[in-house]
């Protein structure tokens, strides 16, 4: 029996530390779950704040993408009001404000003591200058302290002002010449040099304080500007033409060379350009000619009232290698005249006119006949070419007033 009872006993001792054991097991498995869980919820933890930090950058990069579409909008309205501007700036003719042009030529209104001329020339230059500003600035150049003419100038916020005081002594080279003349002739030279010298211009347009000019004014001495820079026996364009009268006239986009520096030591076989039609008018019948020649010549000149698209035109007939040739041809075709009554005689032939005459008395008396100027100097009357004064007579034809050293310089032959 005890036997028995000590065997329950090894028995029960044996479950016992069976039963210890599944429960050490037991308790080590749930101790490592337990771990294995506290990881896992750590890892998740982890997770769930990298998504929320995620979703914090993308709603970050989310506002920063629709503020940049703002930007993007609100620039675009931006470039669209700038397209408008410029369009506008464009149409009123100041594009010069957005991009430097350079400018074609100065033009400086010459003036004294005229104010209400003054007025009118200004007012006949800003009517076509206005818009073309940027590539004709405008000066006027008062010689003198009349005050009515500075106040006059100066109210024209548009135009550069300058004043030549200049009180010392005149010199005539011959007795009974007019003093006014010199003057005038300090004030351009002045006024030249604060141009060309100071102001670093390349080319120059002077007016007088009495001239009105034509529509076209501007885009004939445009296109003339490539002449003069390519062609250097070409001295100057001159927008006027002594013999410019209505009556002998006729083609406004015509133009010539004329040995407008009479004096051969100073022309030095440089000639200028001047058109048929004149691109100004002399409206001044007082100042320091006294109206010489107003009522005879300048009253009746024709001042061109049309449009000639002078850009477009070809003027390479007048560079210095084709006019010669160009000239010659017009005049050798033209048919002669001889003897008495050559008015009536060149008015009965169709087509182009060749006169000849032989000394300065003849032409003047030819001159008088047709009513062109008689003027003659230094062996070369007004708006000659080697000699040749071309004009209209009442039709488009041409007279061409010769003599017989023109022929020669024209390598025409006499027949």
């Amino acid at each position: 029996m005890a036997r028995n009872l000590c065997d329950v006993r090894i028995l029960l001792l044996g479950a016992a530390a069976v039963f210890i054991f599944v429960q050490m097991r037991l308790f080590a498995s749930q101790s490592e779950y337990a771990d294995r869980l506290a990881a896992a919820v750590e890892s998740e933890s982890q997770c769930t704040s990298q998504m929320r930090f995620l979703i914090d950058q993308i709603s970050m990069q989310q506002g920063k993408i629709v503020a940049l579409e703002e930007a993007r909008r609100r620039q675009d309205e931006e470039c669209g009001h700038l397209r408008a501007l410029v369009q506008d700036l464009e149409r009123k003719g100041v594009k010069g404000l957005i991009e430097k042009e350079v400018p074609v030529a100065a033009v400086v209104v010459m003036a004294c003591n005229r104010p209400d001329y003054l007025e009118r020339t200004i007012n006949s230059i800003l009517k076509y200058q206005t818009s073309i500003a940027s590539k004709f600035p405008l000066f006027i150049s008062q010689d003198g302290p009349d005050q009515n003419v500075k106040n006059m100038a100066l109210n024209y916020k548009q135009i550069t002002y300058m004043q030549h005081l200049d009180f010392g002594p005149i010199e005539t080279e011959r007795p009974g010449e007019i003093i006014a003349y010199y003057k005038i002739a300090r004030h351009y030279k002045w006024a030249l040099d604060q141009l060309f010298n100071q102001h670093n211009f390349s080319r120059v347009i002077i007016l007088e304080d009495d001239m009105e000019i034509a529509p076209d004014f501007f885009e004939y001495f445009e296109a003339a500007a490539r002449l003069l820079d390519n062609d250097k026996t070409i001295m100057a364009v001159s927008s006027w033409n002594d013999n410019g009268q209505k009556q002998f006239v006729h083609d406004p986009g015509y133009t010539y060379w004329d040995d407008w520096m009479r004096l051969k030591e100073t022309r030095k076989d440089r000639q200028f350009i001047r058109p048929e039609v004149c691109r100004t008018y002399n409206f001044g019948e007082h100042g320091s000619s006294f109206g010489q020649f107003f009522s005879q010549y300048l009253e009746s000149i024709k001042l061109n009232d049309v449009h000639v698209d002078w850009n477009s035109k070809n003027l390479s007939y007048l560079e210095e290698d084709n006019f010669l040739n160009h000239f010659s041809n017009l005049v050798v075709k033209a048919k002669p005249v001889f003897g008495a009554d050559v008015v009536l005689k060149a008015y009965n032939i169709d087509g182009d006119v060749r006169i000849q005459y032989n000394d300065q008395i003849e032409f003047e008396s030819i001159a008088r006949q047709f009513g062109i100027f008689e003027e003659w100097k230094d062996g070369i009357p007004r708006t000659a070419y080697k000699g040749v004064v071309v004009f209209r007579y009442q039709t488009p034809r041409r007279i061409f007033l010769v003599n017989q050293d023109s022929l020669r310089q024209l390598g025409i032959q006499q027949t």
